[in-house]
Parts: C-alpha cells; sequence; structure tokens
C-alpha cells in the first residue's frame, strides 16, 4: 500500500465541551497497595472508553472487515488511541501490547483520496472526534498523525519486547465487536491488564450492556431488540470490573450518559466478585466459544448437556448459556458466578491472542476460579519472546472455572 504524508500541519477542529476526568475511589484497596495509581488509571480510561463506545454506537460509524474477516469498527480505533495516549500520558515508560493497528484506516484515507473526498469525509476524521471529545488531551494537540501514531504504539510493527519477561500494558479496546455491533442485544467488553513477569497482577473489563438481565439474551432477541431506536430506550448504565492481585475481583455499575461533563464515575458501590459454588457439573453452567456447539468439543459424550434454562429442559445436565460475544464476557460471567465454566477448544491454530484471555485470567483468579490450559498448565503470558501477543495454551484449549469443578473438567478432558 503507498504510503500516505499526514503532516502535523493538518487542521485540528473545535470540539464540544469534553470530559475532562472521571473520578474514581478504589474503596476495595487500604493503604499504600502497589499498582494502586495504575489500578486508578486502568478504571478510569476503560470507563472513559465504555462512554466512547456508547456515544459511538448511537452515530452511523464505518465499519471495516480485517484480513482475519472480523469486523473493526470506529469505536475499536477510538478506545485503542485513547487508552493509548492516556497512558502514554499517565505512564510513558510501559509499553502497550494492543489488538489494532493503523492499516486499515490509512487505507480508507488512500481510497476517499483516490476518490476525490476530501480527509473530513474519512474515517481517520471521525475517530479524530470522538477520541478529542474523550480524552484528557486538549483537542489542539490532537490531530490525524498523532491519533494513528497512537493506535500504533501498541501495534506489531511497534511493540517489541526483551526476551526477558516485562511489565506492559495488554488492550483488547473492543472484544465482541459482533456484539457492539448489535447494541443491547449482546454483550461486548473493553478489557485492560498490566502484565509483570509473564503475569497478568491487575486488569479491568468494561461491559456497557451488562445488567440483571445480561444471561437472557434470547429472550432479547426475541423481543425484537435490532435497530438503535430499540436498543436507546434502555437505562445508560453498564458495569465495570477491576481486579489485582492479592487483593479480589470487584465490580460496580457506572453511569454511561454521553453528556461531556465531569463527573466522578460513580453509580454504585463496588462490591465484591466471587466465582460460583456449584460442585456438580450435572448443575453447572458452562459457556462456550461463539458458533461452537456442544457436540463439536471433546467433553460432549462423557457429559450430555441442554440449552434449556434449568427448569425448563431436561434435569440433571449442564446448561450451555448462550453469551455472545468474544471470550471476555465469558470470564466476565464466570468472575460473577453468573456461569461456572468457560470452555474453549484451539483446533485451527495452537495460539490464542493475548489480549483475549489475559485480563480476564485475573479477573477469575482474584474472584476465587482457576484458569489453566486443557491440560492443566499455567497460561504464561510471556511465552511469544518478543511480540507478548500470543498464548499458546497446554492440551489444546483454555479451561476457566470457579475451582471447584477444575480437576473434574480436566480429567474428563
Amino acid at each position: 500500500m503507498k504510503s500516505i504524508c499526514l503532516p502535523s500541519s493538518l487542521p485540528c477542529f473545535t470540539r464540544a465541551p469534553r470530559i475532562h476526568r472521571i473520578r474514581s475511589e478504589l474503596s476495595f484497596l487500604a493503604g499504600n497497595v502497589n499498582y494502586r495509581r495504575e489500578l486508578e488509571a486502568a478504571v478510569d480510561v476503560v470507563h472513559k472508553a465504555c462512554r466512547l463506545c456508547v456515544k459511538l454506537f448511537q452515530k452511523d460509524g464505518g465499519i471495516l472487515e480485517k484480513s482475519d474477516h472480523t469486523p473493526v469498527t470506529v469505536a475499536d480505533f477510538g478506545v485503542q488511541a485513547l487508552v493509548s495516549m492516556e497512558l502514554a500520558r499517565l505512564f510513558p515508560s510501559i509499553p502497550l501490547v494492543a489488538e489494532e493497528d493503523s492499516s486499515q484506516l490509512l487505507l480508507d484515507l488512500e481510497t476517499s483520496h483516490q476518490n476525490g473526498n476530501n480527509a473530513s469525509n474519512s474515517l481517520v476524521e471521525a475517530v479524530t472526534n470522538a477520541v478529542a471529545n474523550s480524552s484528557s488531551l486538549q483537542p489542539d494537540l490532537l490531530n490525524y498523525d498523532e491519533l494513528l501514531k497512537a493506535i500504533d504504539r501498541g501495534g506489531k510493527e511497534t511493540t517489541s519486547l526483551e526476551e526477558e519477561p516485562a511489565t506492559y500494558w495488554v488492550l483488547d479496546p473492543i472484544d465482541g465487536t459482533r456484539g457492539f455491533l448489535r447494541g443491547r442485544m449482546a454483550l461486548y467488553v473493553v478489557g485492560l491488564a498490566l502484565v509483570v513477569e509473564g503475569r497478568p497482577i491487575l486488569g479491568v473489563m468494561g461491559c456497557p450492556n451488562w445488567d440483571t438481565d445480561s444471561t437472557y439474551l434470547p429472550e432479547n432477541l426475541a423481543r425484537g431488540m435490532t435497530n438503535k431506536n430499540e436498543i436507546s430506550d434502555f437505562p445508560r448504565t453498564g458495569a465495570i470490573m477491576a481486579a489485582c492481585y492479592g487483593y479480589g475481583t470487584w465490580m460496580k455499575r457506572i453511569s454511561l450518559n454521553t453528556v461531556n461533563v465531569d463527573v466522578d464515575g460513580s453509580c454504585d458501590d463496588w462490591i465484591s466478585c466471587s466465582v460460583d459454588k456449584c460442585n456438580s457439573l450435572q448443575e453447572a453452567r458452562i459457556c462456550i466459544a461463539d458458533r461452537v456447539t456442544w457436540e463439536l468439543l471433546p467433553l460432549s459424550n462423557a457429559l450430555p448437556a441442554t440449552s434449556a434454562p434449568k427448569g425448563f429442559g431436561e434435569r440433571w445436565k449442564p446448561t450451555i448459556i448462550p453469551t455472545c460475544c468474544g471470550s471476555l464476557c465469558k470470564y466476565f460471567m464466570v468472575a460473577t458466578g453468573r456461569a461456572s465454566v468457560f470452555l474453549l477448544q484451539v483446533k485451527i491454530q495452537p495460539s490464542v491472542k493475548v489480549w483475549d484471555h489475559a485480563v480476564g485470567m485475573i479477573c477469575v483468579s482474584e474472584a476465587g476460579g482457576e484458569v489453566t490450559g486443557w491440560d492443566g498448565s499455567e497460561m504464561f503470558l510471556a511465552s511469544d519472546d518478543v511480540g507478548r501477543r500470543s498464548i499458546t495454551p497446554g492440551g489444546g484449549g483454555i479451561l476457566v472455572t470457579n475451582g471447584t469443578l477444575h480437576n473434574q473438567l480436566l480429567d474428563m478432558i
């Protein structure tokens, strides 16, 4: 692809009043805790990112297709740029490993130029506007060049770590983009973790669509919520989950009001999260990967399951919970006790992307659960020596449980 020159003199635009900060009090951390400042920053920026997602969904945003045929939106790029800039401002020495890069945006900008359109009609402009109204930076400091650099700060061509395990952030700007495109019909998660010596030591997940009815997604589908007008009738609250090694996993409801005012970010107090107490596989609630049926998994012959809710289907069988989309929302379900197990088989490629799992691992383990490969081995995030972008789970899959059921399932696998 031909390179495109983006001079720093490109115009910046007058923005609406912005959110300068979202103050977050971590009441569950007492005293001078290691990484407290990092966790506070992660909670604040993930909250801002969730608000950005809600705001962008209310508009007609651009959708691109990546080389692996998965969708990527203005919100994916916007969240990555926003988080990258905020973390670089606060922790300039800590690198970022993230899912996206600017290549698709540059291609869109080049296409717009070839078609005779100016840059103001490009996706780059849409992302720039969204980020400028959400970040702590002054609007006149953000132009196209700075935005693309922020996105690429976490890209595979930029991030290169030493062979020895390092300290770095891991970001999934939107895990479950298909869920984001559905609006209130499905879950999606903004996930951010800090990895130290190959293991996540803190993590924050924001789920804009999480509420008391989040488990019952088929009911939402049956109610015909398929357009933005119907979706926007719902109250704009979601949930944010935070975990820190040795201090548990905590969650609170958050306001997702998109009016750009300075707020304290609070909706409820932090409450402790814990996995469920289920000790019988026949009573377990299980999440599996999207577009996979239970019959395709190696456990299916030894452990028949039902997709019907308890009380409506066959008794004494585990229940498969239809939770779309992505992996992090499944970790979210296990950490809150909504599900007992998340089972992921890795078949086509032996590795998985680190951003799909890092934050979920710390949130589940601090909530009392367990995460290993199918052979019981630890999930070590520094196994990818340089890029730190992939994990190779042992045994051909990842097992996430409430801990109580873990050994039983390992024996069956």
